[in-house]
């Protein structure tokens, strides 16, 4: 046998077993059948780095592999700290954490995720995949495709994750258990009041076959329990403006008001800590009754549960009314100056005490049959569902300074002034003329408290055939084709209790005297240090002692526009309340269906041009998709127009909305090429072109829409999102050169990529927009309330989310480089790197005025620079491992008051990792992940206009691992 039928022979083996590399018995085997072919050996502390490679090399798309060892010998604290180890590949860090990824330059709404083969929804409430949520010791091996084939489940324009668990009959052992314990310990808890210091990781796994080979079960159990701590300091938004330096000119301010600046609506000051428990759980059963047929069943569950405080401060600036002495510009902004409220503003301080609670759960179940009908057909069958709920309570403990908390009738103190001076990337200097107050129980009160619950399921469920038939010619190896089926439900619920008043004291709900077994005085530490003391409450007592008879959470008595109120929750109005239109809980509750069709052909390449082998694949996938969603109509509370009462799950009674269910169907065809030119033995170029899809956020496609008629009959509605929103697309070409070294252990690999996206999504106006023929229930005419004549009613504006921003090109160069310097005299040869570096541009901007004047900012998720490097050694029994990974300044979200978009400052995080194994199974591993303390600092715009700076510690791992 040849070595390009070997190579072809070795590309089926790697498609066989979802890109995973053969063992070390088919390499041995490989090397036998053809001593000249270079296979790379796998050894010592370097195989999971040199397997790794393997599967790239054989792989038939541009891909990035991590190997079972990779995963296994050093354990990453989840799936996306090991992903970012890859070139190409950077994470945003929630908490400290690396959760969602960016691949080239895209965020996590452009990358498609699958389990074993199956499509993974999450719990973020949109289609990106929270990798933190998935436990690095259950995870075997992951893959990620750069560039599609017709076979993959579309979705993915950036890429697309393939995370793999266990096989246990591949596995070389009989019987093989696997157990890791740790102690974890993060250093920064100690300077946030009440955080919890120490945590541990434990997981345990179980590999074994019975029955001569032909059963095989796999077992596996982590668990993650770790502290929750950061301090930080959010500025907020430019949301306002006023004439704050008296210079009126037409060059000065926005150009609707040339005499105004912009002022921000203020920063907060926090502590935040908490808990994080994971518990991950792992099945797989085998079962290969004949040579020939194969079944496997695979479960895969995580809970992930985190209960959270954030104490501190929230500085309101009260708009354009207060008074602004002695400001300091950066441009057209202000970025400092002292602020008085006045009676026309809302100037305050607010002290806050947040508890919130998330409980996350993620299931994957799948039943896959393969069979080898002849030696040439194979027929796969897959069953899946993967579901994914998330319950998030966000509940809000708001203290005001009172004149005198100790009166009866106690009056909130007004006079309030500040100072501040943002220090770009730095904290700011701040001054209260309260701040004596702020820690005295005889002038803070409760005055407001609040729960935000935000409720959100999202299930697939699928069906999938897939065929293979074997050719014999001198161009293609075989044909692939297939169907699948799938039917995707997302919903999500929201809700609201509040009770009191967070900018003064409400007379009918009186706010409440604090004691001092409910309360704490808190002091800043470390950089914070210089901040006022404050006061941090009991949240269970300051309940009871406000409501005493025991009522678990507040009486709701803020109505609809109308007032009106379910007091004792039988779903019929029978109180009137507060005007306080709390519609938005019902226009942010509902369900999206998406039902997708799809079937590929594929033609798997084995030809030669001249003497040179080519591999690879060609194809078209078709896909056919319908998706709709809930949508409540606001119809001015006509029956005739369907108008319903609606409760939600707090008693609030709403009839104003029509419910109905919009929608849009569509096929889109995608075509994609995978080639692979074998120069050598050790050489290699792979060159891709496709047409790529990303279907849009699902939260996006939730229906928020809603309709009116004007007095003179003209119909006008708009919605957050759009259930009519159609997929991103792009033309995708990539070109790699892979060079394997022949003499010793590693690779170089260079690549470039050009994307074309063709659009994103942008909120406009539509004129003359056709409601009735979009399934909008309008009336056809009105009745003039004056006359009585009837007026016909015409199409108006809609404003809404649509798929017409402009897109453009993303394009990037990736280096990568590994070398193990096995040639160097001992005890050097275990001493090893591996790097990756990626330059990503493009054209694409969009537009924020979170700073004040609109200005372009970059697409979310892109860094210009991405560098990532290890440098590992082994010696005998010990091994260690320095890894660095920088990325440039990127846009991501900030989390405040509400989310915004905004630019993150370049940052560079620092783990270490260390083991010795005192036998062939008893060993101890230590850890120190964000070794330097790296902060998370973002700004608005420019670095003077402070947007986030947050320090979450180090976090040191030390414990043991066995295994048998």
């Amino acid at each position: 046998m040849g070595k390009f039928k070997l190579s072809a022979l070795m590309l089926a083996l790697v498609a066989a077993n979802s890109a995973i590399a053969a063992t070390e018995e088919e390499r041995t085997s490989a090397k036998e059948i053809d001593p000249e072919l270079e296979v790379i050996e796998v050894r010592g502390f370097s195989r999971s780095l040199i397997q790794s490679l393997n599967q790239k090399r054989f792989s038939d798309t541009v891909s990035e592999q991590l190997s079972a060892d990779d995963l296994g010998a050093l354990p990453d604290v989840s799936m996306a700290d090991a992903l970012t180890r890859l070139p190409g590949i950077s994470a945003v860090r929630t908490g400290g954490q690396a959760a969602e990824i960016n691949i080239r330059g895209l965020s996590g709404g452009f990358v498609f995720s699958t389990l074993n083969g199956r499509e993974q929804v999450s719990t973020s409430g949109s289609r990106s995949i929270e990798f933190d949520q998935y436990p690095s010791e259950l995870i075997s091996s992951a893959a990620v495709y750069k560039s599609p084939k017709a076979s993959l489940i579309e979705g993915g324009v950036a890429g697309t994750v393939e995370l793999q668990t266990a096989s246990p009959l591949d596995n070389d052992q009989q019987h093989k258990f696997t157990a890791n314990v740790r102690g974890m310990y993060n250093d920064r808890a100690s300077e946030v009041f009440d955080a919890t210091e120490y945590g541990d990781r434990i997981s345990f796994s179980y590999q074994g076959k019975f029955l001569d080979d032909t059963l095989g079960v796999a077992l596996g159990y982590a668990r993650l329990f770790q502290p929750s701590v950061a301090t930080q300091f959010i500025g907020l938004a430019y949301n306002g403006n006023k004439d704050v330096d008296g210079l009126a000119n037409d060059t000065d301010g926005p150009a609707d008001n040339p005499a105004n600046e912009y002022i921000s609506e203020g920063f907060e000051l926090q502590h935040l800590g908490g808990e994080e428990t994971r518990n991950g759980y792992l099945t797989s059963i085998e079962w290969v009754p004949t040579d020939n047929f194969k079944l496997k069943g695979d479960a895969f569950l995580s809970r992930f549960d985190s209960e959270s405080f954030a104490r501190g401060f929230r500085v309101k600036f009260g708009g354009p009314s207060a008074v602004y002495a002695n400001p300091v510009l950066d441009g057209n902004a202000v970025i400092g100056g002292a602020i008085n409220r006045t009676s026309n503003s809302f100037t305050r301080v607010e002290i806050v005490n947040d508890d919130n609670q998330d409980f996350d759960e993620v299931d994957s179940y799948g039943i896959n049959a393969d069979w080898q009908v002849t030696e040439r057909l194979n027929v796969n069958a897959d069953v899946s569902l993967s579901r994914a709920k998330s319950n998030f309570r966000n509940g809000l403990l708001w203290a005001l300074v009172a004149e005198d908390a100790t009166v009866e009738n106690p009056v909130f103190d007004t006079n309030v002034s500040l100072n501040y001076q943002l220090n770009g990337l730095n904290l700011p200097d701040v001054g209260f003329n309260q701040a004596d107050a702020f820690s005295d129980i005889d002038r803070v009160m409760v005055s407001k408290y609040g729960i935000y619950p935000y409720e959100n399921e999202d299930e697939v469920k699928a069906f999938r055939l897939d065929f293979k038939y074997e050719l014999e010619n001198n161009w293609f190896s075989s044909i692939e084709f297939g169907a699948r089926y799938s039917d995707r439900e997302y919903s999500n619920n929201r809700s609201v209790f509040e009770y009191g008043n967070d900018g003064a004291f409400s007379s009918t709900q009186p706010p409440l005297r604090l004691t001092d077994d409910m309360t704490t005085v808190v002091d800043w530490q470390g950089e914070f240090s210089y901040f006022p003391s404050y006061l941090a409450i009991d949240l269970d007592k300051a309940l009871n002692a406000w409501f005493p008879d025991g009522t678990p959470q507040p009486v709701q008595t803020w109505g609809n526009a109308d007032g009106v109120v379910d007091l004792d929750g039988d779903g019929e109005p029978d109180a009137q309340g507060y005007t306080t239109n709390y519609s938005w809980t019902m226009l942010q509750s509902g369900s999206v269906y998406e039902e997708v069709v799809s079937a590929y052909l594929m033609l798997n390449i084995d030809t030669e041009i001249g003497s040179l082998p080519v591999t690879g694949n060609i194809g078209i996938r078709r896909v056919d998709t319908d998706q709709s969603a809930t949508v409540l109509e606001n119809v001015g509370g006509d029956p005739q127009l369907g108008a319903q009462y609606i409760v939600d799950d707090n008693g609030i009674v709403n009839d104003l909305y029509a419910p109905s269910v919009l929608g849009i169907k569509y096929t889109d065809y995608l075509p994609s090429l995978n080639l692979n030119f074998k120069v050598s033995d050790a050489t290699q170029i792979r060159f891709a072109a496709a047409k790529v899809m990303a279907r849009a956020p699902i939260n996006r496609l939730a229906g928020d829409a809603s309709a009116s008629v004007n007095n003179d009959g003209e119909i006008n509605g708009s919605s957050t999102n759009n259930p009519f929103l159609k997929p991103f697309y792009a033309d995708q070409y990539d070109i790699s050169y892979e060079q394997y070294f022949e003499d010793t252990d590693g690779a170089l690999v260079v690549a470039a990529f050009y994307k074309n996206i063709d659009s994103f999504i942008d909120t406009v106006a539509i004129e003359n927009f056709d409601f009735k023929g979009n399934g909008f229930n309008v009336p056809e005419y009105i009745v003039d309330p004056v006359s009585g004549e009837q007026i016909e009613t015409t199409n108006g504006v809609y404003t809404t989310a649509v798929n017409n921003a402009k897109g453009g090109y993303i394009r990037g160069i990736e280096l990568a480089y590994t070398q193990v310097f096995s040639f160097l005299p001992s005890p050097f040869e275990g001493l090893g790197i591996n790097a990756s570096y990626s330059y990503t541009e493009s054209e694409v901007q969009s537009i924020t005025d979170l700073g004040g004047d609109s200005v372009s900012q970059d697409l979310p998720g892109l860094s210009n620079n991405v560098f990532n490097g290890t440098l590992f050694y082994s010696y005998e029994n010990f091994e260690t491992r320095l890894n660095v990974r920088y990325r440039d300044d990127f846009v991501s979200e900030q989390v405040a008051v509400n989310e915004q978009v905004v630019n993150f400052d370049a940052e560079t995080v620092v783990d270490f990792q260390t083991s010795y194994q005192f036998t062939d199974s008893f060993g101890m591993l230590l850890q120190v992940n964000n070794l330097t303390d790296e902060p998370t600092q973002s700004y608005f715009g420019t670095t003077s206009k402070t947007g986030t700076t947050q320090f979450f510690g180090r976090q040191f791992y030390l414990g043991f691992t066995y295994n048998h």
